[in-house]
């Protein structure tokens, strides 16, 4: 890209660009932003090196965060992409791009810090990759680390349930040794948390459907349900829903009543999101 352009960029509306992205899953859209991210600071940070070895002053640029930041978020969102694709090994290379930040000069106080917090989500992603990719043998040790970091368990359990469905794992010992921090995820309220805990709710429902605990599954694919339409995201609740038309003949009359009730909230938003914009037309 040409330095005209990328001058022109702000790397925090490149950040939002890039989490719209993820929300959307649209992982060859992530990947091209993530891209331009990385090009974006390398830029500044390379006009930075040169003032300073020019002894120039160096050039002001309003940033939320440290430069460091965007040079680790830029390989880590790459990662995510490749990691959700299925491409572990273009997945382990963004990894260990941002496993170690240090080479950056001048970084102090929240830099060092941010330098910090990459080598850790490096460490819980190669978990995670490592595990996706087959080597199942680090299931065990993976429970250990999610217990000694109990604000990872949430995500660390997807990872476990997606290696359970790929290689046919059983997981019920991890699911027991985890029973009491699982029993609070329903409690989570941030953004993150609740997406991860629809993610939780959707795969243990394929795991519970796959080895035939179907009431089980019934109850899980409502409750993801609930979650993805809360989320506003229309993807998801599609997956549930076709989860739930597998699982019908396995559900309660209660349970049945209140599919049909959330398929019938969702028609009533799409007619009134309609009516409202025809009303605007014809204004």
């Amino acid at each position: 890209m040409r330095t005209s352009i990328l001058k022109s960029l702000k790397p925090d509306i490149i950040v939002e660009i890039l989490e719209m992205a993820v929300a959307f899953e649209n992982w060859k859209k992530v990947m091209e932003t993530a891209d331009i991210l990385y090009q974006c600071v390398q830029r500044i940070y390379e006009e930075r090196q040169y003032h300073k070895a020019m002894k120039l002053p160096i050039p002001h640029v309003n940033l939320e965060r440290p430069l460091v930041y965007y040079f680790g978020l830029s390989h880590l969102m790459c990662g995510m992409a490749h990691q959700n694709q299925g491409a572990y090994e273009q997945a382990r290379e963004c990894i260990y791009k941002y496993a170690e930040l240090g080479w950056m000069e001048d970084l102090e106080g929240e830099g060092l810090l941010v330098v910090d917090e990459f080598r850790f989500l490096a460490k819980t992603n190669l978990y995670t990759v490592e595990i996706l990719s087959g080597n199942i043998e680090l299931v065990e040790e993976y429970v250990g680390f999610l217990q000694d970091n109990p604000e990872e368990i949430l995500p660390g359990l997807n990872t476990i349930l997606e290696a359970a469905l790929m290689y046919h794992l059983d997981v019920e010992g991890v699911l027991h040794t985890l029973a009491e921090q699982i029993d609070e995820f329903g409690d989570y309220e941030d953004a993150e948390n609740v997406s991860y805990y629809y993610k939780y709710c959707y795969h243990l429902a394929l795991y519970y459907r796959k080895y035939d605990k179907l009431q089980a599954a019934v109850k899980l694919a409502v409750q993801a349900m609930h979650i993805a339409n809360q989320l506003g995201n229309d993807r998801n609740f599609k997956r549930c829903t076709a989860l739930f038309e597998l699982l019908r003949e396995w559900a309660t009359v209660e349970q049945i009543s209140e599919y049909r009730k959330m398929l019938m909230q969702c028609l009533d938003e799409y007619e009134t999101g309609r009516d409202s914009i025809m009303k605007k037309v014809n204004e």
